[in-house]
């Protein structure tokens, strides 16, 4: 004898056979790479929610405002998609720190107080890239000119034709990419650091201005965050050969394992994120809280599952 189909049972058979649809369009959805640098600190972290202090400052506060008061939530998310290598044709002049996207305009504002670090030329320092999706890419670190005028935009004169540093694949290690760079002996007073993401597994490259002062004297480190950092996968095996583990590098500290002049760096494990100077009120920052990947996607299986039910119950 047949089974007597209830409503409720109509409702279950229902969700089970709405389900591998809509899982199908979750994992369908795309993956892209999410991230900015936190140490030097950049403008769109700096100036997100997450940046504490700084977010509060006058450059930040002008920044938001240029955007009609929208703030930098997604301040993983400044990435220019099918530029494929040609920066300079497509981002233009006056536009570098926005990457031409009009959600990120303020940031592309000529001010001299822009929440900055504190580094010593010279030396090196590792570049802390928190990302919140891993991603194959090459990383290419600019330094402007000496002679930059931070009270004029950005433009690409103001950089030089190679990098200061290009990197490829680096691991993603604490939820961070690390980018060791070596800064030029000659350069004093504000710089920007700009970096560039070029995505190898996604069409998508990322753009961010790192604001800096250069001057004598150790570099300006912050205490170590109590903040847990962005998640990421951790690779299996040992430390990295060449690498210093964070928890023996004492906060304020250069790493004792500078290479000279000349050589090409190691990688270098940083303390904590990175901090402003003092006319930020000394703010530290960490890496924002990861994003959920497909998390559209399971709002989407709820909701679809939710309203299939109510149709069915109403029959």
């Amino acid at each position: 004898m047949p089974r007597k189909t209830t409503p409720r049972r109509r409702t279950a058979l229902a969700a089970t056979a709405a389900a591998p649809l809509l899982l199908g369009l979750w994992a369908a959805g795309p993956a892209g790479a999410h991230g900015a640098p936190t140490d030097p600190v950049s403008r769109v972290y700096a100036c997100s929610p997450e940046g504490g202090a700084a977010a509060r400052s006058a450059a930040c506060r002008a920044a938001v405002a240029a955007n009609g008061g929208t703030p930098f939530t997604a301040w993983d998310n400044l990435r220019v998609a099918d530029v494929g290598g040609r920066d300079r044709r497509v981002i233009p002049d006056g536009e570098l720190c926005s990457g031409g996207l009009a959600a990120y305009r303020g940031l592309d504002l000529a001010r001299t107080d822009w929440p900055s670090t504190r580094l010593t030329p010279g030396t090196t320092v590792t570049l802390r890239y928190a990302s919140t999706i891993p991603h194959t890419g090459t990383f290419r670190l600019y330094l402007t000119e000496a002679g930059y005028d931070p009270s004029r935009p950005l433009t690409w004169s103001d950089l030089p034709e190679r990098p200061l540093a290009e990197v490829k694949d680096p691991p993603l290690t604490d939820g961070a990419y690390r980018i060791p760079v070596r800064l030029p002996a000659d350069r004093t007073g504000r710089h920007v650091l700009y970096t560039v993401w070029q995505n190898s597994s996604t069409p998508d490259t990322y753009y961010s201005c790192s604001d800096v002062v250069l001057a004598g004297g150790a570099p300006t480190r912050p205490k170590p965050s109590q903040a847990a950092p962005a998640a990421g996968p951790k690779p299996s095996g040992a430390t990295p050969a060449g690498t210093t583990p964070a928890s023996t590098t004492p906060a304020g500290t250069t790493p004792a394992s500078t290479p000279p002049a000349g050589t090409a760096p190691a990688p270098t494990a940083v303390v904590g994120a990175a901090r402003t100077a003092a006319d930020t009120g000394g703010a530290s920052f960490a890496p924002g809280a990861p994003l959920l990947a497909g998390g559209a996607a399971a709002v989407l299986l709820l909701t679809g599952g939710a309203a299939l039910a109510v149709r069915l119950r109403r029959r």
